[in-house]
């Protein structure tokens, strides 16, 4: 399976080398997609027509607004697309347009949660009553730029935790779209995206990133925690992001004896 890597940066770059390392058993790098003016060293780099011409799959690594953007195109053009920025699909047109119009197909990466097929299962036996997920991340990384400078400087100089917002998913994940995604991917596992209650806490001593994903329903009730470490590259993402995006392709490449 021919792929390139839409992005490369903290997430896309670790992907597109360890694919280039013959890392994924079945994959073969064709190239990398980047908005920066200068080139990754090592890797080649194409422009989207030649991506979507020579790849079987593109992987959006770039962020929800190259998503909305390009993904439309990709799938229309009969390239198959993985999506790590699944906050964007918090856009039913979007979603429909990446899902819907094909012949590419849709496929979503769970990035740094787990338990989605779990949430699945129960929602489709008879129906979540309550989901909640709160997620912990170091204050200084939820800085966003719709935030006055007061309150930014309140997120730089806290001393405890603060809760940031609290609200329906499709909201925290536009407020939040690099810190949110997890949200989204709750709600979209779940198939609801205003039972899905989605909160965001700074803490200013957070070693870790946390998510607390809590759910309710005829099926049994659900707790998971996870706990990543950053990303170096990115405090705002969790370094197991690009593994998990890594293993979404091996599933692709090769799915012989994978979960699904």
């Amino acid at each position: 399976m021919k792929v390139a890597i839409l992005g490369c940066g903290a997430i896309g770059g670790v992907v597109a080398r360890a694919v280039r390392d013959g890392e994924v058993p079945g994959a073969e790098l064709v190239g990398v997609v980047h908005a920066e003016r200068t080139d990754p060293p090592g890797l080649p780099v194409l422009d989207v027509e030649a991506a979507i011409e020579q790849a079987d799959l593109i992987v959006e690594c770039a962020g929800q607004r190259a998503l909305a953007e390009l993904g439309p195109s990709i799938v229309a053009a009969g390239t198959d697309l993985l999506v790590v920025s699944v906050g964007a699909l918090a856009d039913d047109a979007l979603l429909a347009k990446l899902r819907d119009t094909g012949p590419g197909r849709l496929h979503l990466c769970s990035g740094a949660i787990g338990g989605l097929d779990v949430l699945a299962a129960a929602a489709r036996m008879g129906g979540l009553s309550e989901v909640r997920i709160v997620t912990t991340k170091k204050a200084t990384t939820l800085i966003q730029k719709w935030m006055d400078e007061p309150a930014a400087q309140r997120l730089r100089t806290a001393v405890e935790p603060v809760e940031l917002m609290r609200a329906p998913a499709r909201a925290v994940t536009a407020a939040f779209p690099a810190s949110a995604n997890v949200a989204a991917s709750v709600a979209l596992a779940v198939g609801d995206w205003d039972l899905v209650e989605a909160a965001v806490v700074a803490d200013p001593e957070a070693p870790l990133t946390s998510h607390v994903i809590t759910a309710e329903g005829s099926a049994g009730d659900y707790r998971f925690e996870i706990r990543n470490h950053p990303s170096p590259a990115n405090p705002a993402t969790s370094g197991v992001v690009p593994h998990a995006v890594l293993a979404a392709v091996g599933r692709l490449a090769a799915p012989t004896g994978a979960f699904a």
